[in-house]
């Protein structure tokens, strides 16, 4: 597996893990619609939350949640609304961005709750 994926795929599991431990029931992971997906479909006190996980290894090229663009946004609400109607969800909703930086073994994780809608 590519470096870079390899990188994405243990950043998506930190975040994974540190939505549990804040208490969050994860109800999906890589979830697709056509061509797009989100990557944390989680639920906390009756709000759905859809999660973009972003990870790097380093910053030389700016903070991980600098690149969710309007394009990834609007190709996340788009899944999201399929999710919402396939659910029958009535309740409310955030779209958060997951900040995930892997340096050597540490790993820091910035949680950015209402980051766009």
């Amino acid at each position: 597996m590519a470096q870079h994926l390899e990188t994405g795929k243990k950043g998506e599991e930190a975040a994974a893990a540190f939505l549990v431990e804040k208490g969050y029931e994860i109800l999906e992971r890589n979830y697709h619609f056509r061509h797009a997906e989100i990557d944390i479909i989680a639920k906390k006190n009756k709000i759905l939350i859809f999660a973009e996980v972003k990870t790097r290894v380093n910053l030389s090229y700016g903070f991980p949640e600098e690149f969710v663009d309007a394009t990834k946004r609007r190709l996340i609400m788009k899944v999201a609304e399929h999710f919402i109607f396939d659910r029958d969800w009535h309740g409310d909703i955030r779209f958060d961005i997951i900040s995930v930086i892997i340096n050597q073994n540490e790993i820091r994780i910035k949680q950015l709750e209402d980051a766009f809608y």
